[in-house]
């Protein structure tokens, strides 16, 4: 009797990129919206893959990312993303518009210090300022992966894996927690670093290294622009250093002895899934798949943005230090969690600021002191 063979498994079809620009709150159209797409996407075995980001060009948007399960599936999921978005948009549409309002010189500002040479064009209107697109509209464009911010082909499969998890994370925690409280959100986002972080770099003095090069490097992407302040931090440290001290010294002893139980619930699947993302980095690494540009680029916050790479872009090489690959991929891991969460940049170097400078100078905590919600 002949040996019987499974059929080769269904490739999953090409990514879907839609942008639906909502200037609003980002919370309803993730709960209300893409959350119940793509439950229903996953259990008619539509889906392979999902993921969104927020964004500023041409005006605040969401990006969707839907992967159908394979490339017969791609109708399908276009059809019912697509229905989905013009009911809820119809239905619940954002209020405010960009271009009457201050924001505007704060995106305007933005795509002066992002967009500063040739390829801002397309991007620009008549007037020489950033063209907004019509609010409560979507569209679909290409997905263009960032393969030297993430390592190559590979390493950007497992950024769309684990950007799975993080944007379930956050779609959750919009839906459970009241994260329109600023106080909520900086707690939620600060405790959500502090487990990535030490998952990441266990080690004490370089765990404080990274988080000070951290606020430094936000700190020099706006230059005199008030977006990061420096004094203000410093103001503010005091008052919270305490807390967050004792917080991050109970996160770091958990994960450091994966004794995971002693974290919440939210933080302990965040360990979990941190520590699974650490060990598929280090197996990559260590089989040489991760491959980076040879110079430090700045890194951007348009994940999957179309740019043309430039005719003399340097070649990707296969990076195999292990522990130069680990800091090079948690500053776009974790900043785009923070992303998700609609956490600013602005707040992200503080927290950055605020968590280095305890890390550095031990802040005190109570022995055996666990990690409250």
């Amino acid at each position: 009797m002949p040996e019987l063979t499974a059929p080769p498994a269904t490739a999953p079809g090409p990514w879907l990129a839609l942008h639906v620009f909502y200037a609003a709150s980002p919370r309803p159209l993730l709960v209300d919206c893409v959350r119940p797409l793509v439950a229903r996407l996953s259990e008619d075995g539509l889906l392979a893959g999902h993921f969104f980001l927020n964004y500023w060009l041409e005006g605040p948007h969401v990006r969707l990312r839907l992967r159908p399960s394979s490339a017969a599936a791609v109708p399908e999921v276009r059809r019912r993303a697509e229905e989905a978005l013009t009911a809820f948009l119809k239905g619940r549409p954002a209020l405010y518009e960009v271009d009457s309002g201050f924001l505007k010189d704060f995106y305007d500002a933005l795509f002066d210090i992002e967009f500063p040479g040739e390829d801002r064009g397309r991007y620009m209107g008549e007037d020489g300022r950033m063209r907004l697109r019509p609010n409560n509209t979507f569209r679909e464009e290409p997905y263009a992966p960032e393969y030297a911010k993430y390592g190559g082909p590979a390493g950007v499969e497992l950024a769309e894996w684990h950007f799975r998890h993080s944007s379930e994370l956050v779609v959750d925690a919009f839906r459970t927690m009241n994260l329109h409280l600023r106080t909520v959100l900086l707690g939620t986002s600060a405790q959500l670093m502090m487990v990535m972080a030490s998952c990441f770099l266990p080690e004490d003095d370089r765990l404080a290294a990274y988080l000070d090069g951290y606020y430094r490097f936000w700190h020099r992407a706006f230059p005199d622009t008030g977006f990061i302040g420096s004094e203000e931090y410093e103001r503010g440290y005091a008052e919270l250093a305490p807390s967050l001290g004792r917080r991050f010294a109970a996160v770091r002893a958990a994960v450091g002895s994966r004794e995971l139980g002693r974290l919440p619930s939210f933080l302990r699947g965040w360990a979990e899934h941190c520590l699974e993302l650490r060990s598929r980095v280090e197996e990559l690494t260590g089989r040489g798949e991760l491959a980076f540009p040879v110079w430090e680029g700045p890194a951007r916050e348009d994940t999957g943005q179309e740019r043309p790479e430039p005719a003399d872009a340097a070649p990707l090489v296969p990076l195999t230090d292990v522990s130069a690959v680990l800091p090079r991929l948690l500053s776009p891991y974790m900043h785009m969690t923070n992303n998700r969460l609609h956490v600013t940049i602005r707040d992200e170097a503080y927290l950055s600021f605020v968590l280095g400078r305890v890390l550095r100078e031990g802040v005190p905590h109570a022995a055996g002191a666990g990690v409250g919600p």
